[in-house]
């Protein structure tokens, strides 16, 4: 039985279903980090350390296009089964397993440059999104699996500056440990921070009841290990370490959103394995201890979906051309302008960050009221049905002015207050997107997203033709949110003209109420 909610209005409605932002801001102390690690290093070269580099990831995604489909099918309807493949190509061990790109010095420095504030661009419109639709969320201890500079520690500060008290860092090279030291240098009110070269070592360092972290992300590592035996078993020990919400991002590419959908599935798959293990062996004790034990064991061992999905089911996009993937565009940063280089035009002031993810959460997915339960919309006929004549009567003489008009009562030169540019602003804003952006802004405790399964995802730029949106969700088809399909969406304004003022604001990434 759905929980009942209070019903949103469209305003809220709106609100609720912004999750994309506009042009990203890197924040001014991480641009003055990322100026002052690279002013201290040696540059000379920089334009082709940072092509090489971009080099060595299209090579890594080469080789793991070079792993055979079969296998991988095998090894998710199989979890269990011990198969051996490996890249002939890639032969290098660390932490991660076979992995194709080792981190020296170089490379760290040319990631700094040219990497960093694009991928924690990604990192911060993910965690953003996590804090909107979990408002009680408040991460105290935080695991950052393949680390790097720490892209991914910035944007947690920043989403959330308050909580954060231990923050274990897991990244193998030393390299990119030094870097993401000294880019921490100059901050004041730093959480405590641990450096570990793998998951192993984390483990031995730490007691058992520390070992649980509320937030664990892995953001742009996994597409480094070209051995999926390996991913899956990285993966099983990220969910072991984790008490709440588990965050993985990947490179919007085709690739990364087959990792993040197998990812994805494993940890489903692997979750409901625990669950009816748990309800066999709570058959055998009395009813009241069997209510109690399946309620802890479903907390525990179960998994949700938080986002971008709006169910546990199989991907719709899944064996089709199309792959899920969402945008954040960002201002470049000095560094950026500065060594990337464009195939002979001018390089432009921003630059789109393609990006997967997904955030899981322990426990059951809440069976909460879809959004537009008990909402009532008029059409545009209704509408203007309802419409006072009086309303429509002109009163020319307001359009002119007259002697009375001149006359004010008050001073000439009366004192201007902060409250008044405030107060005046709000007439004044234009009508598009990131408007609707900075005023719904404020409305964020007031109204969110809920985790059940209402809200579907936009997938992909909606088309406006005429008066008419056409829009890609990803929904979810039963109100527990065990299955999902695409469905095209059209919202037209004789219809519906408070959906259609809502779809015609909505972008790429919003969500969409069901």
């Amino acid at each position: 039985m759905a929980a009942t909610s209070k019903l949103f209005t469209p305003e809220t409605l709106r609100a609720a279903a912004k999750q994309s932002e506009g042009i990203h801001l890197v924040p001014l102390s991480l641009r003055r980090a990322i100026k002052k690690f690279l002013r201290e290093r040696e540059k000379t070269h920089m334009n082709r350390k940072v092509l090489l580099l971009s080099q060595s990831f299209n090579l890594i995604k080469d080789a793991n296009l070079q792993l055979a489909a079969s296998a991988s099918r095998e090894l998710i309807d199989d979890p269990m089964k011990s198969l051996d493949v490996r890249s002939g190509r890639w032969k290098i061990k660390s932490a991660y397993g076979d992995i194709g790109l080792r981190y020296q010095e170089d490379e760290t420095v040319a990631y700094v440059a040219s990497r960093m504030p694009s991928v924690y661009s990604a990192c911060h419109r993910v965690l953003k999104e996590v804090r909107r639709r979990l408002p009680d969320f408040s991460p105290t201890s935080v695991l950052d699996f393949g680390a790097g500079p720490g892209s991914a520690l910035w944007a947690m500060r920043e989403v959330w500056p308050r909580s954060l008290e231990r923050i274990n860092l897991v990244e193998p090279s030393k390299s990119m440990q030094r870097a993401s030291q000294s880019l921490l240098q100059d901050l004041k009110d730093l959480p405590l921070i641990h450096s570990y070269d793998n998951i192993q070592a984390l483990n031995r360092k730490l007691d058992k009841r520390d070992r649980a972290h509320d937030l664990v992300i892995s953001s742009y590592a996994l597409g480094e290990i070209p051995s999926l035996s390996d991913r899956i078993t990285i993966v099983r020990q990220l969910w072991d370490l984790t008490r709440d919400v588990l965050v993985l991002l990947e490179p919007g590419t085709p690739h990364g959103s087959k990792i993040i959908r197998q990812m994805r599935s494993y940890i489903l798959w692997m979750a409901k394995r625990k669950c009816r293990k748990s309800k066999i062996s709570s058959n055998e004790v009395s009813c009241d201890e069997k209510s109690i034990s399946s309620k802890l064991a479903t907390l525990e061992n179960d998994a949700f979906v938080v986002a971008p999905c709006a169910h546990d089911g199989r991907c719709p996009l899944e064996n089709t051309s199309k792959y899920c993937h969402f945008v954040q565009r960002l201002e470049r940063t000095s560094s950026q302008r500065a060594y990337k280089r464009s195939k002979g035009e001018p390089l432009r002031g921003f630059e789109d960050e393609k990006f997967c993810f997904v955030a899981l959460r322990r426990g059951k997915r809440p069976q909460e009221a879809w959004p537009l339960d008990g909402m009532e919309f008029e059409t545009l006929k209704e509408q203007h049905a309802k419409r006072n004549p009086e309303d429509l009567i002109i009163d020319y003489e307001d359009q002119f002015e007259t002697e009375a008009d001149d006359e004010t009562p008050f001073e000439e030169d009366p004192v201007s207050y902060p409250s008044d540019v405030a107060e005046t602003s709000l007439f004044h804003q234009e009508d598009n997107n990131s408007d609707d952006v900075n005023s719904e802004e404020g409305s964020e405790e007031q109204a969110h997203a809920g985790l059940g399964s209402g809200w579907g995802r936009i997938v992909y730029m909606p088309q406006r033709r005429g008066r008419q949106v056409s829009m890609d969700i990803c929904k979810a088809t039963k109100r527990d949110g065990s299955e999902g399909a695409m469905e095209r969406v059209v919202v037209t304004q004789s219809k519906n003209p408070a959906l259609h003022f809502q779809a015609r604001r909505s972008i790429w990434g919003d969500l969409w109420p069901f």
